[in-house]
């Protein structure tokens, strides 16, 4: 087993086989977003034609969706996966961010929640897609002036009860939507259904990968992790790993496993927070221990970074007027991935 070679097929990062980006999400699951601009690249490098333009499409007629889900943080689901992920994610979620509102000594009454909830909907309701700056205006025709924290607790509150989600794309800020609008009405899902569809989407699209992984980027608790590949019965399989740095490490992989278009010589040009680093606990296999730090810090910066087939070799600049590179490991220059470069800014247009 090649684990580098298979997370890269499986995470559509070589011979990628969907054309629509909204099948890439749907394939992953889940897409880390945190990065505004860059979760576009994210997505398009994973397509068979690389276009924004298709991303914001997609993006605006609510088939991708971006929200506040797993870890705190924002990320890419859609359409189809946003209620089953949500009625699976959104508890736990909640648990954190009031965890996080009690650190910061905020306290938020459950009669203050609902009264700016229903502003809330009312401003979107009349606009169709807001931003933050419309929601501040819109309670302060009310009376009602609060601080820019406290503001973005209320809209996370109303992300999680399946209230708003992303609206249109702009070109640097986030703008709002009402789900059932930009969705569709809700839907009830079982948990265990959706727990289970939960798992197979992460395992199938980043394996080989291990429970621990999969606790990692789930966010859930672990009873729940095992519990999810139970429910996928043989689905799954262990094989165990054997080298110098991944001693008797034991990866769960699906019987559909992408293993054929692999090809040596490829640079990948990797957004910040990407899933092929941020969808795993232990990043070993892929990014040699001794610059771990040029990919992230110990406080969750991830950097844009360079893979050569597969292995995390140097950082680059995007959005710069010319290629930008610093290479830490291997003979490479700037000319090796001006192709690449090409290919972002022809993707990003």
């Amino acid at each position: 087993m090649n684990p580098v070679a298979l997370r890269l097929l499986n995470q559509q990062l070589v011979a990628p086989q969907f054309a629509a980006p909204a099948d890439v999400v749907s394939h992953l699951g889940a897409i880390q977003a945190q990065e505004y601009r860059m979760m576009r690249w994210a997505v398009a490098m994973r397509t068979s034609k690389p276009s924004v333009k298709a991303f914001k499409e997609a993006y605006n007629n609510g088939r991708i969706i971006r929200l506040h889900l797993m870890r705190g943080t924002w990320q890419l689901v859609s359409a189809e996966d946003y209620w089953p992920m949500l009625t699976l994610c959104a508890p736990k979620a909640i648990a954190v961010t009031k965890g996080w509102m009690s650190s910061n000594k905020i306290s938020i009454p459950d009669d203050e929640l609902m009264r700016i909830r229903e502003i809330l909907i009312e401003t979107v309701a009349d606009k169709g897609s807001v931003t933050k700056e419309d929601f501040v205006q819109a309670l302060a025709e009310k009376g009602i002036r609060m601080d820019d924290h406290r503001l973005s607790y209320h809209i996370r509150m109303g992300e999680l009860s399946g209230t708003l989600c992303s609206g249109d794309l702009l070109p640097m800020k986030a703008s709002y939507a009402l789900s059932t609008e930009k969705v569709g009405p809700r839907i009830v899902v079982d948990r265990d259904e959706a727990l289970m569809r939960f798992t197979r989407k992460y395992f199938q699209s980043r394996q080989p990968a291990t429970l621990e992984d999969f606790v990692w980027w789930s966010g859930l608790n672990i009873s729940d992790c095992r519990k999810g590949i139970e429910l996928l019965g043989d689905y799954l399989h262990v094989e165990t790993v054997c080298t110098p740095s991944l001693p008797n490490k034991k990866f769960y992989l699906t019987d559909d496993c992408r293993t054929r278009g692999f090809k040596k010589g490829k640079f990948l040009l990797i957004p910040p927070y990407d899933e092929y680093l941020i969808g795993y606990k232990s990043r070993d296999i892929v990014l040699p221990p001794d610059y771990k730090h040029r990919a992230h810090n110990n406080s969750g910066i991830f950097q844009p970074i360079i893979a050569y087939d597969g292995i995390i070799c140097g950082n680059w600049a995007p959005f710069k007027e010319e290629c930008m590179v610093d290479f830490f490991e291997g003979d490479f220059t700037t000319e090796d991935i001006q192709g690449e470069w090409e290919k972002f800014n022809h993707a990003m247009r």
